[in-house]
């Protein structure tokens, strides 16, 4: 018998359904999301503009916009308390204000795209850093500025105490970026949301937020939720991977099964999109036609209208999600018993053996 114990779950997200209230009509934006976080585990949420991946967690931070309505489901999490007992609660039926004050910063952080929508200009970085400890921590002065000054050393800052009374336009992108993340790690969440951690950055600077936040997530054991279109940094960074369209989680699993063994047109679609060297094809791919517009109910499978390989089903009814294996998941009439069999374009499967093999050499 195996001694290995199952990964207590953090962040259980199940039947979340969201609309927003526009002048042209209601969009319905998420329709049912489900999504599993474990303690100490990195889960991705990929997909293209507009499907949903923001919202779903701007909805666990309660941030969602006033126009936006909780029609269903629910968002779980699993914290120890004070006392050091287990406590489970459903955050969407949080009061805003317990919420802000129990939980946003404390225990779940946020990490935006854009880290100058996300500073003060008129307040001094180490005044932002220490905000969450007097909050949330109580801390006096003194120890404030000592774990804020640790913060901005952790995060990679030289010359922290000079950077600690620099203002926000004196530092560079990267270094403001770096400056959000110890903002975010200021009253030691649990859990991380990066969205779009690194959009704003340059290809170098990218890659060293990417490394810094593996760093900080294996010293401090954080779980960890980023919201990505961009998937070479999935690759470099995600244990699961849930793959978003229309407002639904179409394909989930393990990162190999999602790189190595995509099994839904729209995953298969997204990857051909990527760019790679060694192709015969002098043009990028990208997926024909766009997503569908929520203000009108997409019937059937929402993917359908830009999926070369769909069944006349496809048009009437929406896939459920087909098990594959234990951790692999994916909504698409294609893994129906009586589906034809088609298998993923020649083309994205040579380049998914030609990327393993490349990966094995490294590991």
């Amino acid at each position: 018998m195996s001694n290995t114990a199952a990964p207590e779950k953090i962040l259980d997200i199940r039947g979340l359904d969201i609309s927003f209230r526009t002048n042209a009509g209601t969009v319905h934006a998420i329709r049912g999301v489900n999504l599993d976080l474990c303690r100490g585990e990195t889960v991705a949420i990929v997909g293209e503009s507009g499907s949903g991946k923001s919202v779903t967690m701007k909805a666990a931070m309660g941030l969602l916009d006033s126009n936006a309505t909780v029609n269903a489901g629910e968002i779980l999490y699993t914290y120890t308390d004070e006392a050091g007992t287990k406590q489970t609660v459903d955050l969407l039926k949080l009061p805003k204000k317990t919420l802000r004050q129990q939980f946003n910063g404390q225990r779940i952080a946020m990490v935006f795209q854009d880290p100058m929508t996300s500073l003060d200009p008129t307040m001094t970085i180490g005044k932002q850093i220490m905000e969450g400890m007097f909050l949330h921590k109580h801390m006096d002065k003194q120890a404030a500025k000592a774990r804020a000054l640790e913060l901005l050393e952790l995060v990679g800052i030289p010359d922290a105490e000079k950077r600690f009374r620099n203002y926000p336009h004196q530092l560079s992108g990267g270094m403001r970026q770096r400056v959000v993340i110890a903002v975010a790690l200021s009253a030691d969440p649990d859990v991380l949301i990066c969205d779009e951690p690194t959009t704003a950055l340059d290809v170098t600077i990218q890659a060293k937020i990417l490394e810094l936040i593996m760093k900080i997530q294996k010293e401090m054991k954080l779980s960890v939720i980023y919201i990505t279109h961009d998937l070479g940094v999935v690759a470099k960074v995600a244990d699961y991977v849930n793959v978003m369209y229309a407002g639904k989680i179409v394909e989930v699993g393990n990162v190999n099964e999602i790189f190595y063994e995509p099994l839904h047109p729209y995953t298969w679609g997204l990857l051909s999109a990527m760019p790679d060297l060694d192709t015969d094809d002098d043009r990028l791919y990208s997926i024909p036609g766009s997503p569908p517009n929520l203000l009108h109910e997409p019937k059937g499978d929402a993917f359908a209208a830009r999926n070369q390989f769909a069944l006349v089903i496809d048009e009437k009814a929406e896939p459920p999600l087909f098990q594959v294996t234990p951790t692999h998941f994916a909504a698409t009439w294609l893994l129906h018993p009586d589906a034809p069999k088609i298998e993923m374009p020649p083309e994205l499967k040579a380049r998914l053996e030609r990327a393993k093999k490349e990966a094995d050499k490294y590991l």
